[in-house]
């Protein structure tokens, strides 16, 4: 068995499988040797004999004839590699008992000399094989869940780490250039500006490769994103960013936010339209939060630059971290685009 299924628990569960087993032969001995006075030994030889054998075969198919199936599913095949141990396992048993009966026992012979003795070995021997098969087969099945589970886990892990590599360098660049900007210039906001970036880039390259962070980590750099954007717009734009409830041990899918804030400002805002407006509000009432993005549309077309990481992208981000537990509305007119995300909080 493979990691994916606790061996102590399919060890454990055989036993109880033989313990049933066991038990009930024990009460048959009892019940035959108080009603029909069969000898002890007669009896306890005979179960010997009989768990000696059905154990053999029984574990043969567990181990060798069944999983050689699974690999070829030739049918055909499996029925031979069974039937002749499992004739020969028979065939050695009944000569076993037999003898023993004949040799020291000396009782009940013409039963153990019976076709009926035959038929009822055969049948009991095939039963508890049979239920052997099916705690193979119950441990193939959950190790092959567990498997594709923890497959489908690793396949979303990446998807997710692909959607969050995703984060359009467009800000970045912009930082950067205003930030040459400011050291040519000898500004006095270049320190300011290095420290914010290092801070910014410092949780989008460690923080954010974590399944959830702290809405407040979220938030703190929602705030440092926007004081640069202030300085690249020169202050010039209305930028009204309001938080309503506590935001404290809150945890959240990281970077979701933040794609619409950058959106907004990608292609909301620009420094030459004196109409220009972003407006952000983070509400968190009990167990859920809802988010609100508006901004401006700017009078004349930015070009078709793809927004951020892209609505789809977040939407299946979404999809992955919050299922069926989000609600996205997106709605736009002539003069301002509104992004409402609703998430309901573990």
């Amino acid at each position: 068995m493979s990691s994916f299924i606790n061996r102590n628990r399919v060890l454990l569960l055989h036993l109880s499988f033989w313990c049933v087993y066991l038990s009930f032969n024990v009460y048959q001995i009892n019940f035959f040797q108080h009603e029909r006075g069969l000898d002890w030994g007669e009896l306890i030889s005979s179960l010997l004999v009989q768990l000696v054998f059905t154990l053999f075969i029984a574990y043969f198919n567990y181990f060798i004839t069944w999983p050689r199936f699974l690999k070829t599913k030739n049918i055909w095949r499996y029925l031979l590699e069974f039937l002749i141990p499992f004739a020969l396992v028979i065939a050695a048993r009944v000569y076993l008992q037999r003898y023993l009966v004949e040799h020291f026992f000396q009782g009940h012979v013409d039963f153990f000399h019976s076709d009926f003795f035959i038929v009822q070995i055969t049948a009991v021997t095939l039963l508890i094989v049979f239920f052997v098969g099916l705690l193979r087969f119950a441990v193939d099945w959950f190790e092959f869940e567990a498997k594709k589970k923890a497959i489908e886990n690793e396949k979303l892990t990446a998807e997710l780490n692909f959607l969050k590599a995703q984060i359009n360098p467009h800000f970045l660049f912009n930082t950067l250039n205003n930030l040459y900007y400011l050291a040519y210039t000898k500004s006095e906001n270049t320190t300011e500006v290095i420290a914010k970036l290092s801070q910014m880039m410092r949780y989008m390259i460690y923080e954010s490769n974590h399944a959830k962070v702290l809405l407040s980590k979220e938030i703190e750099y929602m705030q440092s994103y926007i004081s640069l954007e202030r300085l690249r717009l020169n202050n010039q734009i209305p930028i009204n960013f309001n938080i309503e409830g506590n935001p404290e041990n809150i945890w959240i899918a990281p970077l979701i936010f933040v794609t619409f804030l950058e959106n907004a400002f990608k292609h909301g805002v620009n420094n030459s339209d004196p109409k220009a407006w972003v407006n952000l509000t983070i509400d968190i009432a009990g167990k859920e939060c809802i988010y609100t993005v508006e901004n401006s549309k700017p009078s004349m077309p930015q070009g078709n630059e793809k927004s951020g990481i892209g609505l789809q992208n977040v939407q299946r981000r979404l999809e992955l971290s919050y299922p069926g537990q989000y609600s996205l509305d997106v709605t736009e007119n002539a003069e301002h685009y509104r992004v409402q995300l609703k998430l309901t909080l573990a």
